[in-house]
């Protein structure tokens, strides 16, 4: 598996002994352990001063080899194996912060979830607004102008509004601790029948508001459940093991730094047991909201995060490519494979089942603090 190990790596793994998280970096193949009571979370590290110093200097335990841990199956508590690089930190998630994918959820919109109609209203869609929201400044005049327009011919949108108005899409993707990680099954509600992998560049973001890093991370997403309303992007997006992080958190420092984010490529792979196999890419370069800006919209006087947060940055990503019969497009099956990757940031590695199915998240906030209170660490 390919943890991206160019830099300095801070990721969690289940440590079997104390039947808990520990917080770890990766050394010349090594998966070392530097939990400590300095900073016992992936969120203490995140608020130092010098993050990445702190990691390449801390003492540490070596637990095993990167190839070992990384094999083990993530359900496996009687073993090491690598967790979501998260643990007290919220996680967020913007929506269509791409011209690609803003056409593709007014799409969803217009098709009320019906997979069958969506193909007819990309093409009418797409004659009408085409790439000319490309290079629009969300919030702009120019962006003004053009939502008049599309009010005026009948095609306005609550995603376009949320695409090039002001006020970007910023919800609430998952819970404290119920990421999944490298590895691990990813969950579709039984009641989808329409929905995709969406592959994004996640920011590890402080309290007070400083990127402090960049992971992967799948927003898994049900078309079907969003497009029949938006009230229900809860629903669609937020069930069990429906949001995966990792494989770790590579932290900035001089080699590495927001203008690498702002360059990432993307790219996405699914292999399904009936041969299918997708490819797909989202290129940062395109997005139309600067994460600095983004992040801005998250936090400050309007709204704390006194453990700070991730932040899913949304995707280009937008699947059309159809799987069983033509104009269908794109829905994952059971046992699909979803490899996302970047340069730099390594790959992140899940298989699909239905929520019902992946294993129960069960371990909480307050499992965490009892956890570390026995290890004498808080």
């Amino acid at each position: 598996m390919d943890f991206g190990t160019a830099g300095v790596a801070l990721g969690r793994v289940w440590h079997p002994q104390f039947a808990g998280p520990s917080i770890v970096t990766i050394r010349d193949g090594r998966v070392i352990d530097i939990t400590s009571k300095q900073a016992p979370t992936v969120r203490d590290v995140c608020e130092l001063d010098d993050p990445a110093a702190y990691v390449m200097a801390a003492d540490g335990r070596d637990i095993g080899s990167l190839e070992e841990i990384a094999g083990n199956s993530a359900s496996d508590n009687s073993a090491f194996h690598f967790l979501a690089p998260c643990d007290l930190q919220a996680i967020k998630a913007c929506g269509v912060t791409f011209a690609g994918s803003m056409v593709e959820r007014v799409i969803e919109e217009r098709a009320q979830g019906n997979p069958a109609l969506a193909d007819e209203i990309r093409r009418r869609v797409a004659q009408n607004i085409g790439d000319s929201l490309r290079n629009i400044v969300p919030g702009s005049p120019e962006a003004a102008e053009i939502k008049q327009a599309l009010i005026n011919e009948g095609l306005w949108s609550q995603y376009l509004e949320v695409g090039i108005g002001p006020d970007a899409e910023v919800f609430s993707k998952s819970q404290v601790l119920s990421a999944v990680g490298p590895g691990a099954d990813v969950g579709l509600h039984p009641i989808s029948a329409w929905n995709n992998p969406e592959p994004e560049v996640v920011l590890a973001v402080s309290s007070r508001g400083r990127i402090v890093g960049a992971t992967l991370g799948n927003d898994v997403n049900l078309r079907d459940v969003e497009g029949r309303s938006a009230l229900l992007l809860s629903k669609a997006k937020d069930n069990n093991a429906s949001c995966a992080i990792g494989p770790v958190l590579r932290l900035f420092d001089v080699e590495f730094g927001l203008d690498d984010v702002r360059a990432a490529e993307l790219t996405l792979t699914v292999e399904g047991d009936d041969g299918f196999v997708l490819n797909g890419r989202s290129s940062m370069s395109e997005i139309s909201r600067d994460p600095i800006d983004i992040v801005k919209q998250v936090v400050g006087p309007h709204h704390q995060y006194p453990d700070g947060f991730v932040l899913f940055l949304g995707t280009l990503f937008a699947p059309t490519q159809d799987r069983e019969k033509p104009g269908a497009g794109f829905t994952h099956k059971l046992g699909d494979r979803v490899e996302i990757s970047a340069p730099g940031l390594g790959a992140l590695r899940n298989t699909v089942r239905l929520s019902t199915e992946c294993e129960p998240w069960t371990f909480g906030l307050s499992d965490l603090m009892r956890n570390l209170a026995q290890r004498n660490l808080i």
